[in-house]
């Protein structure tokens, strides 16, 4: 099970990443872009942005740790689901939420770093 401490941990290794809000909840940003918000609504979750393409595979993939609401649809964004998603695939989803971010200069930094 991943908490928000979780996330935030994560992102700490990703460079210029910041805690803030967004609509008045958890979030985090890069260089003032949200990647990540933790949602309050009724449905929960962990809302991570992301390619239409990725978002619909990981629908697909019937996997219940990911899910939408019509709010999203057509958005880039997919919703996570923090007591069932696998911690290594949390990771990856949000350093590639990151990436969407984050300008190139950032980016270049961050696989200049990781060989």
């Amino acid at each position: 099970m991943a908490t928000w401490d979780d996330v935030v941990a994560i992102a700490a290794g990703l460079p210029e990443t910041e805690e803030s809000t967004s609509y008045r909840t958890p979030a985090l940003k890069v260089r003032g872009k949200a990647f990540a918000r933790l949602r309050t609504e009724a449905e929960g979750g962990l809302m991570l942005v992301c390619p239409l393409a990725e978002k619909e595979a990981l629908l697909a993939s019937g996997d219940p740790a990911f899910f939408t609401t019509a709010h999203y649809d057509g958005y880039g964004a997919v919703l996570v689901d923090l007591d069932r998603v696998e911690p290594g695939h949390l990771a990856e989803l949000v350093t590639e939420a990151w990436r969407l971010k984050a300008p190139a200069r950032l980016r270049a930094a961050l696989d200049a770093e990781r060989p």
